[in-house]
């Protein structure tokens, strides 16, 4: 069994669900009282946030190379960015730290093409939604044609992420508001939606979309169970 070095702390809420749904898989797969062997790095959460907030990427971007290189050091085999955000400088991390990153727009695109979608929306921060590294991910490896809300539900969605989810609260309005985005989405075409945020999961479940949806945090976190038991 390989060591899995997690980036966490992006928020500690959805940090619980990656440890939570690693250790589980482990566990049901291996049987016995076998558990994951694995490391997190877990960042105070108010920091990088006023990083994002204040578009200082090169500041973020180095952060996340100290943590990487951090469990390298500890003896991690490969890394995993508890966030969809901060995949934003996923490719310098892996680069820097020597070892394997598990990607999580990888392992949610492959989960799409192998239900035959092709078009899917996509909810998360601002800056998921609204930079390319994501999308462009999807679009040019996988074929994926990726749609997104208006400027009004992109603020929306951004805002009850940064508001609410990071900070534990899961409200039934909230929900409603998501879901009428998803409406929304569906509407304009799109087949599937990506819960691109590793809190929405927090608040939107499976029956609560009209869509069929894509929780990023189980995806990546059983694609990190995959990648450790060399499956």
């Amino acid at each position: 069994m390989k060591t899995i070095g997690l980036i966490g702390g992006l928020s500690w809420e959805s940090s619980v669900e990656y440890y939570r749904i690693i250790n589980q898989e482990t566990q049901r797969r291996l049987g016995g009282l076998h558990s994951a062997r694995c490391l997190m790095f877990s960042f105070d959460f108010g920091e990088i946030e006023a990083l994002q907030a204040a578009g200082d990427w090169d500041a973020a971007t180095e952060r996340m190379l100290e943590a990487a290189q951090t469990l390298r050091l500890a003896g991690a085999d490969g890394i995993v960015i508890c966030s969809n955000t901060m995949h934003l400088m996923a490719e310098t991390v892996e680069a820097a730290a020597g070892i394997p990153l598990i990607h999580i727009a990888d392992a949610t695109a492959a989960a799409i093409l192998a239900r035959s979608y092709k078009i899917v929306g996509l909810l998360g921060t601002r800056f998921t939604m609204e930079k390319d590294f994501y999308r462009g991910r999807m679009s040019e490896r996988y074929g994926l044609e990726v749609l997104i809300p208006p400027a009004e539900g992109r603020a929306l969605v951004d805002g009850i992420i940064y508001e609410e989810l990071v900070r534990g609260l899961v409200r039934d309005e909230s929900r409603r508001k998501y879901q009428r985005v998803i409406h929304n989405l569906q509407a304009a075409g799109a087949e599937a939606v990506i819960l691109g945020c590793t809190e929405i999961g927090l608040l939107i479940k499976a029956a609560d979309s009209a869509l069929p949806a894509f929780d990023t945090t189980e995806l990546h976190a059983l694609a990190a169970v995959d990648w450790a038991l060399g499956e």
